[in-house]
């Protein structure tokens, strides 16, 4: 498990790759600003997504994860 300020230093690197350094500092700021049910938002995340589906992306992030590295 990795301690608070690694967690956060990876994840702003997570984001600034996906989205840019603008758009990542926006993310940060709208997820601060709302006062919301973390729990609920994220169980819609995958909504759209069977099972099957979610287990094919999760396989295919670790493969190429394990080519980086």
């Amino acid at each position: 498990m990795l301690v608070d300020t690694e967690l956060k230093v990876r994840g702003l690197d997570a984001l600034t790759k996906s989205l840019g350094m603008v758009e990542a500092e926006r993310f940060v700021f709208l997820m601060q600003r709302d006062r919301m049910d973390y729990t609920k938002w994220r169980k819609n995340l995958f909504a759209s997504l069977s099972g099957e589906e979610i287990s094919r992306q999760a396989m295919e992030f670790a493969e190429k994860k394990n080519q980086i590295e």
